[in-house]
């Protein structure tokens, strides 16, 4: 079995856990990047969730100059639907997918597990959880888009078809423009899936307000799982 796990900050409960969410960053950020907002969360202790938040590889993104840094694919153009990645989507999503296996060798159910990313990362759960082949608790994706839309339909998991599904935006988003995570949301919907839509007066970022909005979806999911 392959064992070379993606390196990653963890946040673990005193007692046992009995959830677990595994969070993605964004472009150029590390795993460290929202291990602040976790404990604002108050559900580690509270509810036994167990968080990591792995680290991506380095890699070259040709929309930076082609410089090195934590990516989970690389981006050609401002065009997000041109000219897309798809080697490296792929593999990230097998690096999430063996992070998902860890967890349930280690006897976590795959329903108590949630994903979540934020802009590249939220792209990387959308991606890999809508294909995974047994039920999550649900999807978390923050500022992001659904990358490689047009194979969704015939790569879906029957087990994820209902999957609870989060998606927040900034409307002044200079990065991911929000009318592209509004046609994905409208996409997934005409794919048959539910998306809890949320929109903020913020740019490429997350707000107070936001924070609230994820905990009360955490709590519903956790707590209904």
């Amino acid at each position: 079995m392959n064992t070379d796990y993606l390196d990653a900050v963890e946040i673990n409960p005193a007692g046992p856990a009995t959830a677990c969410i595994i969070w993605l960053h964004g472009l150029g950020a590390d795993g460290h990047d929202f291990a602040a907002l976790i404990p604002q969360l108050d559900i580690v202790d509270t509810l036994g969730v167990r968080v990591v938040l792995p680290h991506a590889p380095q890699r070259a993104v040709t929309i930076n100059g082609g410089m090195h840094m934590p990516a989970w694919y690389d981006i050609q153009s401002t065009d997000f639907g041109c000219e897309q990645d798809s080697a490296g989507i792929e593999t990230s999503a097998g690096q999430l997918r063996a992070l998902i296996q860890r967890e349930v060798d280690s006897g976590m159910p795959a329903g108590r597990i949630i994903l979540a990313g934020f802009s590249q990362g939220g792209a990387i759960v959308l991606h890999t959880g809508l294909r995974y082949p047994q039920p999550l608790a649900g999807i978390l994706a923050l500022s992001t888009y659904l990358p490689l839309a047009d194979s969704l339909a015939a790569q879906a998991s029957a087990a994820n078809r209902s999957v609870p599904i989060m998606m927040a935006h900034g409307m002044q988003d200079p990065v991911v423009p929000v009318m592209l995570a509004l046609q994905s949301r409208d996409r997934l919907a005409e794919l048959g899936y539910t998306v809890d839509w949320h929109s903020y007066a913020m740019q490429h970022a997350v707000c107070p307000q936001e924070v609230g909005d994820i905990r009360a979806w955490l709590l519903q999911r956790l707590e209904s799982t």
